[in-house]
């Protein structure tokens, strides 16, 4: 069975703050430890109140030193709102804290809007830069050269795993071209999913990172006892879309019981097209939804993210996710 990950955004909800959203992002990376998830990601954003993982890399710390096998890292860092130098500084630091554990995703979006990408990058050139940014990045985890002027101190000679995160055909071509292992956004933006698949694997060219290609793919999963319950815990995630594009990004909001009472009918189409990949049901429901997902897609690995209101049933959302992902491997067993 592929292996299954989580992705993290520190949710900020309505009646809480950063700082319960803190001890709430600890609290269930100990339990994806203990349910044998491989590794748990935190994004970038800034400007949303309802997410607190802004500071990326000091949350990512935060993680580690609370856990001990997990692999905790970034999904991801937008380079383009950092100097590569710094990334690199920071990422070996972690890396020389908790080695063999640290993973660095890197986007080449900036998590933000206008107005806030122009305060975080006071002398940006534009998203064009990203490849040689990535290049740069990469150069700086190398062994140090003879005659080599700047160097990340720590970083240098530090194995920090880098991979490339993308909603389009860009970074699927950037990741093939350099050899990198590959994250595709299917659980918010799935519509380039399969034309990025192919084109990362039929490009890819072995690099001393990386031989084979390696895909993964993000998949909304909430799961609870019933269909009912789960479909009500998942209207806490459309609101949070419609909101976003109404301009009125908040706090993330309870779960409703009527949310065609929520959305016009054009949100609906556009929310339900955003969400596309997704299993939302009981135990049942949820294997069969993740198990046509693998079908269909051969993704490497499965990046799985809920956003739910409350913290008790999150964490039993990735629970019920973690006894189908055992099950999925039993019957893979079976019939091999």
């Amino acid at each position: 069975m592929i292996p299954f990950s989580v992705l993290d955004l520190a949710p900020v909800t309505e009646g809480s703050d950063a700082g319960q959203a803190f001890r709430n992002t600890l609290d269930l990376a100990q339990l994806a430890e203990r349910l044998g998830y491989r590794r748990y990601w935190l994004a970038e954003h800034h400007n949303m109140p309802g997410i607190a993982s802004a500071a990326t890399a000091v949350l990512i710390g935060h993680v580690a030193g609370g856990t001990s096998t997990i692999r905790v890292g970034a999904g991801g860092v937008m380079l383009p709102n950092h100097a590569p130098l710094q990334v690199a500084e920071q990422f070996g630091t972690l890396a020389s804290l908790y080695p063999g554990r640290i993973d660095l995703g890197l986007g080449r979006a900036p998590g933000t809007d206008q107005p806030t990408a122009k305060a975080l990058r006071r002398y940006f050139d534009g998203a064009d830069a990203f490849p040689h940014d990535v290049i740069e990045l990469l150069g700086y985890f190398d062994p140090v050269v003879p005659g080599q002027q700047v160097r990340a101190v720590p970083g240098a000679g530090i194995e920090v795993p880098v991979w490339l995160l993308g909603s389009s055909l860009f970074s699927a071509k950037l990741s093939a071209q350099l050899g990198l292992p590959f994250a595709f956004a299917s659980h918010f933006a799935p519509d380039a999913m399969d034309e990025a698949l192919a084109l990362y694997r039929r490009d890819f060219r072995p690099s001393a990172r990386l031989q084979q290609p390696y895909a993964m793919l993000g998949i909304n999963v909430v799961a609870a006892d019933s269909d009912a319950e789960a479909r009500r815990l998942f209207t806490t995630q459309q609101q949070s879309f419609i909101n976003l594009r109404r301009g009125r990004p908040g706090l993330i909001p309870p779960p409703i019981d009527d949310i065609e009472s929520y959305w016009t009918p054009p949100e609906k189409l556009m929310v339900e097209r955003a969400l596309a990949c997704a299993a939302v049901g009981a135990a049942d429901t949820v294997q069969d939804g993740i198990a046509a997902f693998i079908a269909r897609h051969r993704p490497d690995e499965l990046m799985v993210t809920a956003n739910v209101f409350e913290h008790a049933a999150r964490r039993y959302s990735f629970e019920i996710t973690a006894a189908v992902r055992d099950r999925l491997a039993a019957s893979s067993l079976q019939t091999s």
